[in-house]
């Protein structure tokens, strides 16, 4: 199987019809068709669903889509450090996280390392665990940020020298704006918008869910998350309580929304991990070692 080829699958999926396909890559309709044709007999399964002005995938060609945009980007990336090597310290570093404060100690250090080396770049990936720790493992990030507790058996990792601290984002004009902290109790009667992780995990792996106890499965969730920004967009709605933490939404004082804190107070740690046995390219080494100076100072 070429990449080349598995560049055409991905521009027909793209594109939707053979000949915008075509178009787009300056080849033929003809050697289009007959690349697909052949990269379909070479797996042995249908790809595409031919029409007289479209083509749709078929449930085998949605999941060579998904794995060909994996290997692909594995490729770009790989060729990415190879161009690096040659060139004077520059290269990318991939780093995903979840919303969290501690980006503001990322991007100090990114910023010092580029200062330096101005040829580094960094791509940055949003997610929560899940997402984070398959993008990982499979070689698509160098870096991730995760919130404890997480599962750490298969990384190296460093403590980030920050806790987050969990709370309520509300509408100002909601009646339990006027309470400068947030009970369990308070919480029960309200429809709540959690993230999917959080409600997803047991308690084992969820800090508000340890928090609130054993009626954690009494509470009322009308609205799963993975960004907080999307989240508060549905609180400005009325739509619910967002339970998030401090200062990820906007809440300054010309917006319609407030953070409230957790009482008994919540904090959740964060780590910075790799993969163990990780080769990383020269830009991530030199990112690796700034970060690692720049922990032991704050700590």
């Amino acid at each position: 199987m070429e990449l080349r080829v598995l560049r055409y699958f991905l521009t027909v999926a793209r594109e939707g019809t053979i000949t915008k396909a075509a178009d787009f890559l300056h080849i033929t309709q003809p050697t289009l068709s007959r690349q697909l044709k052949d990269l379909e007999l070479e797996l042995g399964k249908k790809l595409l669903i031919r029409s007289s002005h479209s083509v749709t995938l078929t449930e085998e060609g949605v999941i060579l889509r998904k794995r060909a945009e994996e290997i692909l980007k594995m490729v770009d990336k790989l060729e990415n450090e190879f161009t690096a090597m040659e060139e004077m310290m520059s290269g990318d570093v991939y780093i995903g996280g979840g919303e969290t404060e501690a980006m503001k100690l990322i991007a100090k250090v990114a910023k010092d390392v580029q200062s330096r080396y101005p040829n580094i770049r960094y791509h940055l990936y949003s997610g929560n665990e899940e997402d984070i720790t398959e993008r990982l493992d499979k070689g698509l990030l160098d870096f991730g940020i995760l919130i404890q507790p997480a599962d750490l058996s298969k990384y190296n990792y460093l403590d980030v020298p920050a806790k987050d601290v969990w709370g309520v984002v509300m509408r100002k004009d909601s009646f339990l704006a006027k309470y400068e902290t947030i009970n369990a109790s308070q919480l029960l009667e309200l429809p709540l918008i959690c993230s999917r992780q959080a409600v997803q995990q047991t308690y084992s792996k969820n800090d508000f869910a340890a928090w609130f106890g054993e009626d954690f499965h009494k509470l009322t969730i009308v609205t799963t998350y993975n960004l907080a920004f999307n989240a508060s967009l549905m609180v400005e709605e009325g739509i619910g309580y967002a339970i998030t933490l401090d200062k990820i939404v906007n809440t300054s004082d010309d917006r319609f929304l407030c953070f409230r804190p957790l009482q008994p107070r919540l904090e959740s740690g964060l780590q910075l991990v790799w993969k163990k046995h990780q080769l990383f390219s020269t830009a991530a080494e030199v990112f690796l070692k700034e970060i690692q100076k720049e922990f032991s100072r704050t700590v």
